[in-house]
């Protein structure tokens, strides 16, 4: 049994072998060497994580050092500790680090024109990027879940010193740190999207800014246009996840619909890299 090649034409007329077709696990082995050997990758998982969960910490400690005995009432009806465990604002620091991550996976190959030297390589352009995303959810997600299970492991330590904690097996705190979790891959896939179809540093970033921090804060659940264009965003349903007291609002939604903001943005964001890098000259 052969390995299957592919053939170009030479002057003269006559086909020549070019070697065996890269398999995809070859094209993912490569992409990992590339995105492990990049130390600025790491740096910027690095600073996103401790920043992360200092931010977290910092909203625990303040809790403990500021306790009053009268704080433990509201505290527990109001499920304060799995707010702190990873907070809003933390989770907007992500998705800004994540999805500048996933940027940079392909707009840093364009600015510095290594791309053409992969397409060269590997004309199969499309299994080229499904292949860096492959990567990309594979390491996001366990990047998710190491700072959404370390967050929460520090602050509720932090919160038992006051006896105010909760512990995994609490009802909603499961569902809190996966859905922060996986909000790391969801903004790094879009981040990636953004980058093939935009393919400059600047306006990527940017982009990724506007869509992924700025559109949910202008977005409200007072109209049902805005409310509807608001659930529809990665941010508002990892709000709706995380909130174990849900109050239902003028246009409620369900945690169903939530979780498939999720999976339709990291379906959806694949699906437009890969096209996308089919329909351009470079």
């Amino acid at each position: 049994m052969t390995a299957t090649t592919t053939t170009r034409t030479v002057p003269g007329g006559e086909p020549s072998a070019l070697g065996p077709l890269a398999r995809f696990r070859d094209l993912v082995a490569a992409e990992w060497i590339k995105h492990r050997s990049l130390r600025s990758t790491w740096i910027a998982y690095g600073a996103a994580a401790l920043a992360v969960v200092g931010f977290n910490a910092g909203i625990a400690y303040d809790s403990y050092s500021h306790w009053t005995p009268g704080d433990r009432a509201p505290f527990e009806r109001d499920g304060i500790a799995l707010q702190e465990a990873f907070t809003a604002n933390a989770a907007m620091l992500m998705a800004l680090a994540l999805g500048a991550i996933g940027a940079l996976v392909t707009v840093g190959e364009y600015s510095t024109g290594t791309n053409r030297t992969t397409f060269a390589a590997v004309p199969a352009r499309r299994s080229v990027v499904a292949a860096k995303a492959v990567v990309v959810t594979v390491v996001t997600t366990v990047f998710g879940m190491v700072v959404a299970g370390v967050s929460f492991a520090v602050t509720q330590a932090i919160l038992d010193l006051r006896d105010a904690g909760v512990s995994i097996g609490d009802p909603g705190a499961f569902r809190v740190v996966l859905a922060s979790a996986l909000l790391a891959p969801v903004c790094a896939l879009a981040g990636l999207a953004l980058g093939v179809v935009v393919r400059h540093t600047a306006s990527t970033m940017v982009t990724s800014v506007a869509v992924l921090l700025v559109l949910p804060l202008f977005l409200t659940d007072g109209r049902h246009w805005s409310a509807v264009a608001g659930h529809a965003l990665p941010y508002r349903a990892w709000l709706r996840l995380v909130d174990v007291n849900y109050s239902p609002t003028a246009f409620p939604w369900t945690i169903g619909g939530a979780w498939t903001v999720y999976a339709v943005w990291a379906c959806a964001a694949c699906a437009i890299a890969v096209i996308s890098v089919h329909r351009r000259d470079q």
